[in-house]
């Protein structure tokens, strides 16, 4: 009886296996919906075609507002460079944005000088959710040889996921954030479903598909507190006394 069974098992595996395989390759290809065409930048880093350039220094700053006014943007700008304007405050940009991938590049001065989080601290708010630094914050500061507590180092999203890695470059030479964006979804005001990140660091992943508490707490648990729709890109122009950093090559490709 024993052998029976096994026989019969292989018999039976081997009639499905079979059958699984019956049919033909057509049967498991899809042809629609065709993806668009995108023209890739010439080298890495640059825009592609479909992208939204937010800041490339041939416009200035017309995609930006300051955060507090709604005014003019006041950041100061020398060619292809923008360099926080501490005075003036954050700046945003003037369209919303849902879910999208945004490069974006910074630089602390070779002479920046501090300790701690007053060493080259802005931000980059993935999702700006009103004035201030209400808003979902990835963390820019010097964290080449400074030590600070890790989920407020570069890299991180601020007080919530630790970087998985540390690869900021020396004081004068440009950092590389690529960063996925996935914007969270309400049901009301209920959170549907969290807003997720993934952050290239220079070119190493340092949060992978992370799941955000909620906009960033400085002081407390973070936490959907309210609903929102797509929002803009916000820049921090933190209140340390350390030499203002610079951004360049900044753009966005919105994600259906």
């Amino acid at each position: 009886m024993k052998y029976r069974i096994i026989f019969t098992a292989l018999l039976t595996g081997g009639f499905y296996m079979a059958n699984a395989q019956s049919g033909k390759p057509e049967d498991t290809e899809k042809w629609e919906p065709v993806p668009s065409v995108v023209t890739a930048g010439k080298t890495v880093g640059e825009a592609p075609s479909d992208a939204v350039v937010l800041f490339d220094g041939k416009s200035g700053l017309d995609q930006w507002v300051d955060v507090a006014s709604g005014g003019a943007a006041k950041w100061d700008v020398k060619g292809d460079v923008l360099t926080v304007n501490k005075s003036s405050g954050n700046i945003e940009t003037k369209k919303s944005f849902g879910s999208y991938q945004l490069h974006i590049e910074w630089k602390v001065p070779a002479s920046i000088t501090g300790t701690g989080q007053a060493r080259g601290n802005s931000g980059v708010f993935l999702a700006s959710l009103g004035k201030g630094d209400a808003g979902y914050e990835l963390q820019v500061l010097d964290s080449y040889n400074n030590k600070t507590y890790v989920n407020g180092m570069a890299g991180s999203i601020y007080k919530q996921f630790i970087p998985l890695a540390n690869p900021t470059k020396p004081p004068g030479v440009w950092n590389v954030y690529d960063v996925i964006w996935t914007a969270p979804t309400f049901d009301g005001d209920k959170v549907k479903t969290p807003a997720r990140v993934t952050v290239l660091f220079n070119g190493v992943l340092v949060e992978n598909n992370i799941e955000l508490l909620g906009p960033t707490q400085y002081i407390g648990t973070p936490a959907y507190r309210a609903a929102h729709g797509p929002a803009p890109i916000k820049l921090q122009a933190h209140g340390d006394k350390s030499e203002p950093l610079s951004f360049r090559n900044i753009w966005v490709r919105e994600l259906k």
